[in-house]
């Protein structure tokens, strides 16, 4: 474990924390802090998870039908789970819900999978199959769901930010506002906004909308026109077509994996200290939310997979048990925060999570290598 805290954790700690002094210091402004953000989103981070994913292979996801169900579910679910906790208890938007998914709802897999999990339980087929399933279900479905929800939450806000109520005796008639200084908008549970403190009609950017009616029409249109969007990036097309290629069963040659592995070393270590720039950017938060997002990520996560695991039967395998566990026990993926900066979405509670959760691993990974074996027992 000792190995594990000098090779990986503190690393991690150290890097972050030279990303924060650098952008304390200014040593990037803006432009070259969204430089970076953009080197990884689009081009590091997808080779990475590519790269990740199509080592897999069809006879993998079929050896242990239960592990693979388990994994692709339970990801799914506990990523959705976190989505609407974040709506539900702290009232944020559909963006900002979802980069909390991306955040607590996902565990950095692809950066730390390989690195604590084969010092504990040894570089074998079990270890190979739990990282290559929940690398998988992270990298390929949780991230584009992610980025459409993005997707939707930004049209939504647009149409907010545009709408204002002309007086109206019906009340349909709406304008909108496209002024960066807006006032607050206020969202009705009809997905209608007002801005009480601004006159839209005084407003020399405003356009007047459909009828109420007219805008049902166009959601379904709205929806569709998010979904291209989140496909449309790199982050959410590599690692789909790569689980394409897996499914369909071709080999990508191993001569051209050092190809993808040369951009894809850049994804870690550059997400890393974009996150400590990230977290420069913001005021450090140790509030509610940010404890709740680390129970979520580091406690209640790894302990509804050992609830399941052992209500399905795999407490006869301790090893694999105990593998898929800490598996969705790690920190939070680099990616969330990385999508988080990009956008400039959720970065306050985004990094201090991914910061005190990383912190914070060190002792629940010790707790879960014990727990598990203690309950299968």
């Amino acid at each position: 474990m000792g190995k594990i805290l000098i090779d990986d954790i503190v690393p991690i700690i150290v890097i972050m924390a030279l990303g924060y002094v650098c952008g304390k210091f200014s040593y990037f402004d803006d432009d070259q802090r969204q430089g970076l953000n953009k080197l990884v989103l689009n081009i590091a981070l997808p080779a990475a998870l590519f790269i990740s994913i199509v080592k897999a292979t069809r006879e993998m996801l079929a050896q242990d039908v239960v592990l693979t169900v388990l994994g692709f579910v339970g990801i799914i679910v506990m990523f959705m789970l976190s989505y609407y906790l974040c709506r539900l208890m702290f009232h944020r938007s559909i963006q900002e819900a979802a980069v909390c998914a991306l955040i607590a709802g996902s565990p950095t897999i692809g950066f730390l999978g390989f690195a604590v999990l084969d010092p504990i339980y040894g570089d074998t087929v079990s270890t190979n199959l739990v990282i290559a399933i929940i690398s998988i279900v992270v990298n390929a479905v949780t991230i584009p769901i992610g980025m459409y929800l993005i997707n939707v939450g930004q049209a939504k806000d647009r149409a907010r930010l545009s709408a204002a109520t002309v007086a109206n005796s019906k009340g349909d008639v709406k304008v909108a506002s496209a002024s960066a200084k807006t006032p607050a908008i206020v969202a009705t549970k009809d997905d209608e906004a007002v801005d009480p403190k601004k006159d839209a009609t005084k407003d020399r950017n405003a356009e007047v909308m459909v009828s109420k009616s007219s805008n049902k029409g166009k959601k379904k249109n709205q929806n569709l026109e998010a979904l291209i969007n989140a496909l449309k990036q790199p982050v959410c097309w590599a690692p789909l077509l790569a689980i394409v290629i897996v499914l369909v069963g071709i080999r990508i040659p191993d001569a051209a994996a050092p190809t993808f592995d040369l951009i894809a070393k850049a994804n870690s270590g550059v997400a890393v200290l974009a996150a400590g720039l990230a977290l420069s950017t913001v005021k450090f938060s140790l509030g509610w939310e940010t404890i709740w997002n680390t129970f979520y990520r580091l406690i209640l996560t790894p302990a509804a997979f050992l609830g399941v695991g052992l209500l399905c039967g795999m407490g006869s395998n301790v090893n694999k048990l105990s593998m898929l566990v800490l598996a969705v026990a790690l920190p939070p993926a680099f990616s969330g925060i990385i999508i988080s900066s990009r956008y400039n979405i959720y970065v306050k509670e985004g990094a201090s999570t991914t910061a005190v959760s990383t912190v914070v691993f060190a002792v629940t990974c010790l707790l879960w290598i014990w727990l598990v074996p203690l309950c299968c027992h």
